[in-house]
């Protein structure tokens, strides 16, 4: 399934672009699961981030590996693609997009994910809808 949640921010790409580092991914966890980093290299092609998080019940550790950046004259993106996923999914690819477009810059979240279950897809995208939606007024804040 893909997801795309677009935010418009007050702030110039190349700026947003340096902000992509450790303390805003730990800003943009939402309250559950708990989460743990465990590894931060950076947003560039080869660099993983892992992390373990807490589901109260279990803990379970999610990593992914930058696969993919590119920067321009008028923005930045890579993609960052599980290696490690939590059941249930089977497949996880997020594309980050920070454009500049007609003098503003938008943020935005491409992420398409499968469980290998059309139903459970189904039922997680509101969730991971909201989890990244979550992350809208922390973009502006920090970026303005």
């Amino acid at each position: 399934m893909r997801l795309t949640i677009q935010t418009k921010v007050q702030a110039h790409w190349s700026k947003v672009q340096k902000g992509f580092n450790e303390d805003l991914f730990l800003e943009l966890n939402p309250p559950f699961p708990k989460v743990k980093l465990k590894r931060f290299d950076g947003s560039e092609k080869g660099d993983l981030v892992s992390m373990e998080l807490n589901f109260l019940l279990w803990k379970d550790t999610w990593t992914s590996e930058i696969t993919f950046d590119q920067t321009s004259n008028t923005g930045f993106e890579f993609i960052d693609e599980g290696t490690q996923l939590p059941f249930p999914f089977k497949a996880w690819k997020h594309h980050h997009i920070i454009k500049e477009t007609q003098g503003e810059t938008y943020i935005i979240d491409d992420i398409r994910f499968d469980t290998n279950l059309l139903v459970l897809n189904v039922l997680l995208y509101p969730l991971l809808y909201l989890q990244f939606y979550y992350r809208k007024p922390i973009y502006r804040k920090l970026f303005k």
